[in-house]
């Protein structure tokens, strides 16, 4: 079902691999829940993989169709591009890639949430 939400694979849509000039939490309040998880929750071990990937290559995720993306982020991002990364046990995180300047790109994380909110957020 997740795949009628998501443009195809960097592969087959050209996408490049790119460095982002940094990854940050969209607000103090996602950074400080990220602080505050145990670490040796799997959660936090898999958030910080996902992080490392994103360092290295900004488009990891997998890109939502613009159309698609639920009203409720854009409302309370102003965003015009999210993606989505898997992360073990059904959970996932989202982010956003923003411009920095005119040629750097920030990957900014959105929010990580188990299957059942995601399901709930994209009204599957």
């Amino acid at each position: 079902m997740e795949s009628r939400i998501l443009q195809k694979n960097k592969k087959s849509t050209g996408y490049k691999t790119m460095k982002p000039e940094k990854v940050v939490f969209v607000d103090e309040s996602l950074e400080e829940s990220f602080n505050e998880l145990n670490e040796a929750d799997p959660i936090k071990k898999a958030l910080i993989r996902a992080i490392n990937i994103l360092q290295e290559d900004a488009f990891s995720g997998r890109n939502v169709k613009k159309n698609l993306i639920p009203k409720s982020l854009i409302q309370k991002y102003g965003l015009n591009n999210l993606w989505i990364y898997n992360l073990p046990d059904g959970w996932r995180m989202l982010y956003v890639l923003t411009p920095s300047e005119e040629v750097q790109i920030i990957a900014v994380i959105l929010d990580w949430m188990n299957h059942k909110d995601y399901e709930k957020l994209f009204k599957f």
